[in-house]
């Protein structure tokens, strides 16, 4: 009882410190265990959020971690989990917000800012085939494949399929790499010639094939990594 007197105390402490500081003022841990007091409703969520840090050495690891690596933490039941998987999936969908926005994307610039958020909190590489219209405006962002580990496979067909059925003019190839480095592997280079090739064949431009490392992304149309 007298545990539960504590960690009360303490919640209505960290509950002042949010109302009068807002939470940019919360350490990683304290914004960790300020999360978990809704999926908690009672007990110790300061020991949590240092198992959770503990376990996956960095908050944005905790955040691109799945339900079934979360509930693998002591502590951590199902309820934390899909909180946890909640906040990320909220984070991707304010970020691809501006979609809706059909904003004009002409050059790698503007399509890697557009982009760039589509690949937060993965820790799996991913393709995604962005289909603009003929005045360089999204028609549609889908995820074209998931790699089981470090690696994600391309098909030229699904690329064409979808390019056809959402009758785009042009089109974005983007893809992240988990090894800190955007430079594109031979096989990259490889599948963006061919791509590139049989789209052209059929009146759709590619205008480009992103690479994104965290917080950096090459462009192979301006790297000269397009025709052979």
């Amino acid at each position: 009882m007298e545990k539960e007197s504590i960690h009360a105390e303490h919640r209505k402490r960290q509950r002042k410190k949010y109302a009068e500081y807002g939470p940019e003022h919360f350490t990683d841990i304290e914004a960790l265990e300020f999360l978990l007091f809704y999926a908690i409703p009672r007990g110790d969520t300061n020991r949590l959020a240092h198992a959770l840090l503990d376990h996956f050495r960095s908050l944005r690891a905790v955040l691109e971690a799945d339900q079934q690596e979360l509930t693998g933490v002591e502590g951590i039941g199902p309820a934390s989990a899909a909180l946890i998987c909640l906040v990320r999936e909220l984070h991707r969908r304010y970020s691809a917000g501006a979609f809706r926005e059909r904003p004009v994307l002409k050059g790698s610039r503007e399509i890697g800012n557009y982009l760039q958020g589509r690949f937060d909190y993965r820790n799996r590489e991913t393709a995604i085939l962005l289909c603009l219209d003929g005045g360089s405006r999204p028609i549609s962002c889908r995820v074209l494949s998931e790699g089981s580990g470090v690696e994600v496979s391309i098909s030229v067909r699904a690329v064409v399929d979808i390019a056809l059925r959402d009758k785009a003019a042009r089109v974005v190839l983007a893809h992240n790499h988990l090894s800190g480095t955007a430079l594109p592997s031979n096989a990259d280079i490889l599948t963006t010639r061919q791509l590139w090739s049989t789209l052209r064949a059929i009146g759709v431009d590619l205008a480009d094939h992103l690479i994104f490392a965290g917080e950096d992304y090459i462009s192979l149309r301006e790297s000269g990594l397009f025709q052979v």
